[in-house]
């Protein structure tokens, strides 16, 4: 009975390895809508809050993933496709600077370049999975991170507006 469960297992992973897997039949990930969390973080968060207002091509960037966990250092975290279909993601925490970058980041290193975006100053990482845009601000720490290249990470920090709303009394 072994021996009988040895050839089907091989003949399975023979199979497996050798018929074409098509990937373009993954269901496509479904936008999100982020105005109400974005909202919500803007009044819990104890930074001004960045998402994107005006991305050129607005209809063609698609957020895909939004998450604030206040009990992780305040990490806010917003996902998008761009027009190409590459990663986007905007990351801001309270957490240690230098950590906090690399984890986000998937372990991009700070080069010397650094460039004026939308009037805030933000330094280039290279990464071997992501690349980055970083700044820091008074208590937080902002990433633009992704797969997409400069250009688009550029285009995302320029879009974005921080903020903070004051909380609401409740009854």
């Amino acid at each position: 009975m072994l021996q009988s469960l040895a050839v089907i297992g091989i003949a399975a992973a023979v199979a497996y390895v050798f018929i074409p897997h098509d990937e373009s039949d993954a269901p496509p990930l479904k936008p999100v809508d982020y105005k109400v969390e974005l909202s919500t973080v803007r009044r819990a968060a104890p930074y001004p809050v960045a998402a994107p207002v005006g991305l050129p091509d607005q209809e063609k960037w698609r957020a895909t993933s939004v998450s604030y966990d206040g009990a992780k250092n305040n990490a806010w975290h917003l996902g998008f496709l761009d027009p190409q279909n590459q990663y986007v993601a905007v990351e801001q925490s309270t957490a240690p600077f230098e950590k906090y970058v690399a984890e986000v980041s998937k372990k991009a290193t700070r080069t010397e370049k650094s460039q004026k975006i939308g009037g805030a100053t933000w330094t280039f990482w290279d990464g071997p999975k992501y690349d980055a845009l970083v700044r820091q601000d008074q208590g937080s720490t902002t990433v633009v991170t992704g797969t997409a290249p400069y250009e688009q990470l550029v285009t995302m920090a320029g879009s974005l507006e921080s903020k903070k709303e004051p909380k609401t009394a409740t009854g």
